[in-house]
This record gives structure tokens, sequence and C-alpha cells, in this order.
């Protein structure tokens, strides 16, 4: 059974005096049951009167009907507290119990000088419908939620002075209180907040939820209050990219470990004072965690790419493989952007057959996340539809952690390219013959004079596993070729002026171009094939 003890009296008529709130207190004896905080603020109110009222011996207990046992305590010592210190020096005397009349009163009705309202109205049934409205309003499909707060820097700064005066007024009955014991405000908030929100929603609070909800609280006197912190600490209070103001929590929190107490007390009142203003909701946002989806796709245009071709801020082809997928996935998942990847990349005029290049697609911020096997092939099919230029097989939901099976390994594996090469000089069959003997042939690959401008310079060593050779008439032949990835095919045909070593150009010991090239296979064995 958790209780308030009489050793709580001085702190719970000391911060009603000075104008806190009922939950701060409890915060602030170290009241660590959750069913506490979420009683009524007038029922909250009633107990801790009684509590005053009540001249008992330290023994004796205000029950407050909770099972839950408290996980913070405060911690007795028999040191000796330091002496009186508020803004001018000095902290207000503890409230003799004959003051409890006017320190409940004066907790009537005010906003909390510690909390700024965050554990009064902005936690009540009122601002939980709202944050539910905004939650439906945005039409997401989700299982559990995770919720998220965002405090105003200076309740940090608030808190520190309304702890000075518990913690200095306690020193004189020989009572400490460790900063660490008093219950986080953020900590507080979300058990009275959990529930509702769980109600309401029809869904339960989860930790590892990938779906948030998270409201960003704001005070119209931040920066006022901080202001003496960025004079006392300015090397803590630096503009920060994104940021209106430099008092941001974390700089707030560094500055308040940084400060010593005494300069702390003579520029910020102890009690704090009591506001004027609420703190306000400046944002209610909802978030889904990534979705990702994942495939193979051929390409049958020469002149398609993979991702959109923009030079300068100008687009040079309508459309790219990137587009065409993930428009449709974009429109049934209802998300905000997407991240295309894939098992390496084809140039622009090169095919991708077979049985296709691994892709995975991260739809981010999806607002529908379910889908059945069923709904997920008839999506592969509307894409397939849409366009003569690619085609999607085996798309599929699949994890994050599973995405980086496509990338594993990626140089090792191999891949296979069909290759139409043109002579100068007239060839026969049996001039090409010899190709087919050649296994394992070691490339010295300086980056390519057409990537240049995006690859930094390198000498990459790359392995010609077996070639092929078909023999068309005197100036061409196809060269089916099985390599390592990454090797730079067209290069490996004409040399790049001899940044590619050997080369086919070099073998034949005459000038080849390459007039065609396709991806026959890529050997990566993910994602896993479906059934049609």
């Amino acid at each position: 059974m958790s209780s308030l003890a009489e050793k709580d009296r001085p702190v719970v008529q000391l911060l009603l005096n000075t104008g806190t709130c009922p939950r701060c207190i409890l915060r602030f004896c170290c009241v660590g049951s959750q069913t506490v905080y979420r009683q009524p603020y007038k029922d909250l109110m009633k107990n801790f009167k009684e509590f005053l009222k009540n001249n008992q011996e330290k023994e004796d207990r205000v029950c407050f009907d909770i099972v839950d046992p408290p996980c913070k305590r405060i911690r007795l010592e028999d040191t000796e507290g330091p002496g009186d210190v508020n803004h001018n020096g000095t902290v207000q005397q503890i409230p003799s119990v004959n003051d409890e009349n006017t320190a409940v009163d004066n907790s009537t009705a005010k906003v909390c000088n510690v909390c700024l309202g965050i554990l009064q109205e902005l936690c009540e049934a009122d601002f939980v419908k709202k944050v539910c409205q905004k939650v439906t309003t945005a039409d997401y499909q989700f299982t559990s939620f995770v919720f998220s707060v965002s405090l105003p820097p200076q309740l940090s700064v608030r808190e520190r002075a309304a702890w000075l005066l518990v913690k200095q007024n306690m020193g004189k009955l020989g009572l400490s209180l460790a900063k660490d014991d008093i219950v986080q405000l953020k900590e507080a908030y979300k058990w009275i907040i959990h529930p509702q929100l769980s109600e309401e929603l029809g869904v339960p609070a989860d930790g590892k939820s990938l779906f948030e909800v998270s409201v960003v609280f704001a005070h119209p006197e931040t920066d006022e209050e901080c202001r003496f912190l960025a004079t006392a600490c300015p090397d803590c209070f630096k503009p920060v990219k994104n940021k209106q103001s430099v008092f941001t929590r974390m700089a707030v929190i560094k500055a308040l470990e940084k400060i010593k107490e005494e300069d702390f007390l003579k520029h910020f009142p102890c009690p704090p004072s009591s506001p004027e203003n609420l703190c306000v909701a400046l944002d209610i946002q909802c978030n889904n965690g990534a979705v990702f989806v994942a495939g193979r796709y051929n390409k049958y245009s020469r002149n398609l790419p993979q991702t959109p071709w923009i030079i300068d801020g100008e687009r040079k082809l309508e459309s790219s493989v990137e587009e065409l997928i993930s428009e449709h996935l974009m429109a049934a998942f209802k998300a905000d952007s997407f991240n295309f990847s894939s098992s390496g990349r084809e140039d622009v005029d090169v095919r991708t057959l077979g049985n296709g290049r691994p892709f995975a697609i991260e739809l981010v911020n999806p607002h529908r996340i379910h889908f059945t096997a069923e709904e997920v092939k008839g999506l592969q099919q509307t894409i397939n539809n849409s366009s003569d230029k690619i085609k999607v097989r085996d798309l599929q939901l699949v994890t994050r952690e599973a995405i980086g099976r496509m990338k594993e390994g990626e140089e090792e594996k191999t891949k296979t390219y069909s290759a139409l090469i043109w002579t100068d000089r007239a060839i026969q069959k049996e001039d090409i013959a010899f190709l087919d003997d050649i296994k394992e042939l070691k490339l010295d690959q300086k980056t390519p004079l057409r990537v240049l401008h995006r690859r930094p310079l390198a000498v990459r060593c790359r392995v010609i596993h077996t070639m092929k050779s078909e023999y068309i008439d005197e100036h061409h032949f196809r060269l089916r070729l099985k390599t390592q990835a990454g090797t730079y095919i067209k290069e490996f045909v004409h040399g790049d002026f001899g940044r590619t070593k050997p080369n086919v150009g070099s073998l034949l010991n005459r000038t080849a171009d390459i007039l065609e090239l396709d991806v026959e296979s890529v050997d990566v064995d993910w994602p896993p094939t479906l059934d049609d």
C-alpha cells in the first residue's frame, strides 16, 4: 500500500503553499505508484487537505488506495542542510502546520509553478479527446501506439528551483532529497495519459509499437526564463540548425549541470514564481514506422534509367524504373515518401532480363500497413499492367533486417551478361574461339571516365569467370560473360582508353566496341521466390 508518510508533510505543505500542483508534489515526495497520479485533481486536493490536518504520530498514513509499491523514496540522512537561500540569498521557511489552509487555497485553480499545467488540465479528458481526434482524422492503420512528448525547456529550470527549495528546507530536519529520486515529469505524464489514450483509441500502449503519437508543448516565456543561463554558461548555447531558439532542452540541461547552485539562486526565484500562462500544445503528430516491400524487376527498354535522370535540375527522360514501381506502392500504402535500393544498377541503355534484379522500397510513414498476400499479388499485377517497359515479380512485404541480405557480399556475387560486340577489322569464327577457353581472367579497372564525376578515382580488381562467344558476321559477335559483381562490362569490351586491362580489344588485337548489353541474371538469392 502506497502512502504519504509524516516526513512528507513538510514537503506537501511547502509546495502547496508556493503554488505547486498535487501531482508535482507527489513527484517530489517520490511516490512511484502510477495509479495515484491518475486520481482526479479534486480528489488529490482533498487527500492533501486531509493529510495536512492529520496531526497523528509519524507512523500514521493517509491511504491513497494504491496497491503498487513506490519505486523511489526520500532518503534519511543525519547531515545538516545548507543555509537559507532564495532569489536574494534566502530560501522561504517551511510553513507551519497553521498555514495548511493557506497552502491548499494557494494551489487551487492556479497554473502549477513547476509543470506549467502539464500535470493539470493538459492530461485531463478534454485534452486526451483532442489528441485522439487528431489521430482519428489522420486515418492510420495501427494495432498499438507509443506516445512521446516534448516539453518546454524551462520546466527543467523550474524543477531545479523547486528541488533546491525542498532540499534546503528539509536539511534543517535532518532529511535529504536527491534530485534523481524525484519522479520525472514525462514519466508521470505518461502514467496518467496512457490509459486514457488506450481506452479512447481502443488499442494498447506499447513501447515497441511502430505507430507513434507525439505532442509538442511550448510556453511563451521559455526564452525569458532561460536567458540567465546563457549569461552564466554561454558556451552551452549555440545556434542549432532548424531550431528557432538556442534554448533547446539539451542545452538547458547542460547549463543546469554546469551552473553553481549559488549562482542559480541569485538569478532565478526560489520558489519559482506562479506563471500567468499554461503550456500550449504546439503540435500533435502521428507517424507510422516504415514498411518495406521487395521483389525483382525486369527492364525491357533501352531508354529507361533505373532512377530519375536529372542533370542540373533538368529531367532528361520522362520516367524511371524506380518511379514506375514506387508510384503504385505509394498510392496503395498512402505513404509520405519512399527510398529505393537494389542489388546493383544497370545503365539507361541496358536491359535486365532473366529472373530480374532484386530491389527493395522503404515506404516512409505509411497510413495503410495491412495487406494480404492476395492484395500484394494484385498490386504486382497493377504495376505490370501499367507499363510495357518493366515487369515485377516476387513482390512481398519484408523486414528492415531482411534487406541487408540484398547487400551482403555484393561484390562476391556473380552476374551474367550478354554483349553484342563490333570490331573494326574483319573476324572469323576461329579468331574469337579462344575466348571460350579463358577462365578466371583478372582485370584492373580504373574508374571509368563516364562515372568519374560521381565515383572516386580508384583501380578496382575484378574477375571475368567465364566467356562464351557466338559468331554473327565479319564485324559482329555476341559474348556471354559470367563476372564478379561490380565489373564494368562496357569498359572491359572497349578498354576505356586503356583504363581497363586487359580488355576484349587487346585480347583480339583490334578495336572493339559494345553495341548492346543485357543483364541476364543477378545471382542474389533474395527475395524468396513466390508461386505465381
